[in-house]
């Protein structure tokens, strides 16, 4: 589990978080540390300043339309204290590159477009809440599952003179939650330019994910995310770390049930989840022989933006999960042969498979991204 950081710069504090899996570290709400500067910041070396040229007009954050549905939902404090609350968004909107002109990015940021999700959250229990922080567990998702960049700045000062950033994210939340009191607040995630959302998630800590569409849940077109069950090429290692060129065909995602992982140990947070099934067939393009072992450099991205591994079952010598089989056949893959392998994927109530996801071994291994297909036939 990644660690939380935050960056000090010139009295201000900005910290980047994925969404995937929020950690409980009390007052800190961030894991990986970003460094920002803000403009009109303290003086001194390393102040942030304006750049030349900054234009001055307001660009309107552009609305997308999301059915504002609320949901019940579990937020567990730092002493690992649960509370209940209903959670509503209530507007996702795209703002401009000029809302960051004040800001410097990382480099890994730059170009990238800014949404603003608001959302209202009502402390549905009996008691006061101190701190509560439930837009850590928010995402915003594309339509290949790959979650946006969750950013919070610290600051006393705006973005930028005339952003179309909205008031609300320029404020924090409450400090202090009553019974049957409700707050509202914004978070600020960040887009490749050439993809959009469509959808909203929340990873509740009761363990199911809620989703919300935006628009139609299609998001438009991803870059690199191939149609499902198109071959690709790929590439992976031998015994002797030598490479072989694949190529790679999706045959299918299937919804499981644990009935089917019945004779398996599995834990109590397991038992919860929802098994899906991904089938790939491999041919060796390469000269040298393969073990068959292709399907753990498989994941599942998940429409709560989730990136879900392989679940990894000991079976020695058993008969394995009948639909779901570990690699036919069950020998080494010859130069110009074929292998089918299939990997079982745990995934919380509420969310789907959004894309397949293959990466290889060893250098120059690219990864390659499918759409998922789900086939919910038992």
């Amino acid at each position: 589990m990644v660690g939380r950081h935050a960056a000090h710069i010139n009295g201000g504090f900005t910290v980047r978080r994925p969404m995937l899996m929020p950690i409980r570290i009390a007052g800190a709400v961030g894991v990986s540390a970003l460094m920002l500067l803000t403009a009109g910041c303290a003086g001194g070396p390393g102040a942030g300043k304006a750049r030349p040229g900054a234009p001055e007009a307001v660009t309107p954050a552009e609305p997308l339309p999301m059915k504002a549905t609320p949901r019940p939902a579990t937020w567990t404090d730092s002493d690992d204290k649960a509370h209940q609350l209903r959670i509503t968004p209530t507007r996702l909107a795209r703002g401009s590159d000029s809302d960051l002109v004040h800001i410097q990015l990382d480099d890994d940021l730059k170009g990238m477009v800014p949404y603003y999700l608001t959302f209202s959250y009502t402390n549905t229990g009996k008691k006061t809440v101190r701190d509560v922080d439930p837009a850590r567990n928010f995402s915003v998702n594309g339509a290949d599952g790959q979650a946006a960049e969750q950013v919070s700045l610290f600051r006393s000062n705006p973005m930028a003179t005339g952003s179309g950033e909205p008031p609300e994210c320029r404020e924090s939340g409450e400090a202090a939650l009553a019974a049957g009191a409700t707050a509202a607040i914004c978070q600020i995630f960040m887009l490749p330019k050439d993809q959009r959302p469509a959808t909203v998630s929340y990873k509740d800590d009761g363990g199911d994910t809620l989703i919300w569409q935006v628009g139609g849940g299609k998001g438009g077109a991803s870059a690199g995310v191939l149609p499902a069950g198109k071959t690709a090429d790929g590439s992976t290692e031998d015994a002797h770390s030598r490479p072989v060129p694949l190529r790679i065909t999706p045959k299918g995602v299937r919804t499981g049930s644990l009935a089917d992982l019945s004779r398996f140990d599995l834990d109590a947070d397991e038992k919860k989840l929802i098994p899906y099934y991904v089938t790939m067939q491999y041919r060796n393009s390469g000269t040298y022989d393969l073990l068959p072992s292709m399907s753990d450099g498989v994941t599942l991205r998940t429409t709560g933006g989730q990136t879900v591994q392989k679940l990894t079952l000991i079976d020695i010598g058993g008969p394995g999960v009948g639909r779901c089989p570990d690699a036919v056949p069950h020998k080494m893959v010859k130069p110009g042969g074929t292998v089918t392998e299939c990997s079982i994927h745990l995934l919380p109530k509420g969310d789907a498979p959004a894309a397949v996801v293959f990466d290889g071994e060893g250098e120059g291994a690219e990864r390659v991204t499918w759409r998922a297909s789900v086939d919910d036939g038992k």
